[in-house]
């Protein structure tokens, strides 16, 4: 099925505000383009996905067909303590993707 990676930085303390990068690797065929044989492409792009970060939504996206292949989503989240950032989306086919990574956060320093 359809692939994701997520990116942050590699040393995060509780408390830091993270920039996330999401790459969802999938087509977003618009319906507008023909193949080789001249057939029309049939339209299926990406329609909700959703980023947790262990039970939090941060990210909530209605994509259209507006988007290009292989979406690039940056966001910002709190990183507070060590959780699961958890990716789902769906397409128009009704195909369902996920992606899991655990985002390792170290306490805060004592003041």
């Amino acid at each position: 099925m359809n692939l994701a990676r997520l990116h942050w930085p590699e040393h995060i303390v509780a408390g830091d505000v993270v920039k996330v990068r999401l790459l969802v690797q999938h087509a977003m065929d618009t319906g507008y383009l023909q193949d080789l044989f001249g057939k029309m492409v049939p339209r299926n792009v990406i329609h909700l996905l959703t980023c947790k970060l262990g039970t939090r939504e941060v990210l909530r996206v209605e994509p259209s067909s507006g988007i290009a292949a292989n979406p690039l989503f940056e966001f910002f989240v709190r990183a507070t303590e060590t959780a699961e950032m958890h990716v789902e989306w769906v397409d128009d086919r009704g195909r369902r993707g996920e992606y899991k990574q655990t985002m390792a956060v170290l306490p805060a320093p004592p003041r």
